[in-house]
C-alpha cells in the first residue's frame, strides 16, 4: 500500500526512502489536497494525511501540467500546484467526456464548458493479445462517441473485472479497475481508479458525449 505523509513526515517504507524524501508539514498537505481538489482533481478529505486518493489526484495533476508522473508530493510540486490553473478542455458545452491519450486523463465537462473533474487513466497498450482464440490489438479508438450502456457493480469479461462500465464503443468502457497505472497498459478500455467509478458513472448517463483525442 502507499505511504502516507502524515504532521511528522512520511512514515512507511525504508529508511533509505525516508531519508531521500522530503518531510512535508501536515498543513503543507493539507493545502496541496485542497488545492488540487479547487482545480477539479480527486484527492478526498482535506485532512493532510497523503493516501491513495490524495496520491491519484496529483497523478492526474502531473499528467496534466506535463511532470514527472510520481505521485509525490514534495514542496517543489506544492509551488507547481499553487500557481496552476484549472484545466481547460478541448471543447466547451454541452456537458460530456474527454478522454486526452496523451495525457492519460480524463476530463468530467459541464454544460459551461468548464472541467468539473479529473481523473488519471490507462488506456489501451497498443499491443498484441489473444481473446477468445482470435489476435487483437489493445486499442482505445478515438473520435467522437456516446455512452450506450452501463452496468452496475462488477461485470466479469473474458479479460478481466470491470467495475461500474459505462461502454461507448462496442465493448470500450470506461470503468473503475484495481489497476491504473500512469501509462497505458489496458486492453483498449479506460481504466480509471476505484473510487470514482461509481460516482463517475452517475456522471456519465446514457446519450452523454464522450471524446476521446491524442491530445491537443
Amino acid at each position: 500500500m502507499l505511504a502516507a505523509l502524515t504532521a511528522g513526515g512520511v512514515h512507511a517504507g525504508t529508511a533509505a526512502q525516508k531519508g531521500a524524501r522530503e518531510r512535508l508539514t501536515k498543513d503543507e498537505v493539507a493545502e496541496a489536497e485542497r488545492g488540487l481538489g479547487e482545480l477539479g482533481y480527486w484527492p478526498g478529505v482535506a485532512d493532510g494525511i497523503w493516501d491513495l486518493l490524495s496520491r491519484d489526484a496529483l497523478i492526474a495533476f502531473q499528467k496534466v501540467e506535463g511532470r514527472r508522473r510520481n505521485g509525490q508530493l514534495t514542496r517543489a510540486e506544492l509551488q507547481v500546484l499553487r500557481v496552476a490553473s484549472r484545466p481547460v478542455p478541448l471543447e466547451g458545452g454541452p456537458a460530456h467526456v474527454e478522454i486526452d491519450i496523451r495525457r492519460q486523463v480524463l476530463f468530467v465537462v459541464g454544460d459551461d464548458g468548464t472541467v468539473a473533474k479529473v481523473l488519471p487513466v490507462s488506456t489501451g497498450s497498443e499491443e498484441s493479445y489473444f481473446d477468445q482464440g482470435k489476435q487483437q490489438r489493445a486499442h482505445t479508438p478515438r473520435g467522437r462517441f456516446t455512452v450506450g450502456r452501463k452496468i452496475e457493480g462488477w461485470r466479469r469479461s473474458t479479460l478481466g473485472l470491470l467495475y461500474y462500465p459505462s461502454y461507448f464503443s462496442g465493448g470500450v468502457a470506461v470503468h473503475g479497475s484495481l489497476s491504473v497505472p500512469a501509462y497505458p497498459a489496458s486492453h483498449g478500455c479506460v481504466r480509471i481508479p476505484m473510487f470514482a467509478a461509481k460516482e463517475l458513472s452517475e456522471m456519465m448517463p446514457v446519450g452523454m458525449g464522450v471524446i476521446v483525442h491524442d491530445g491537443g
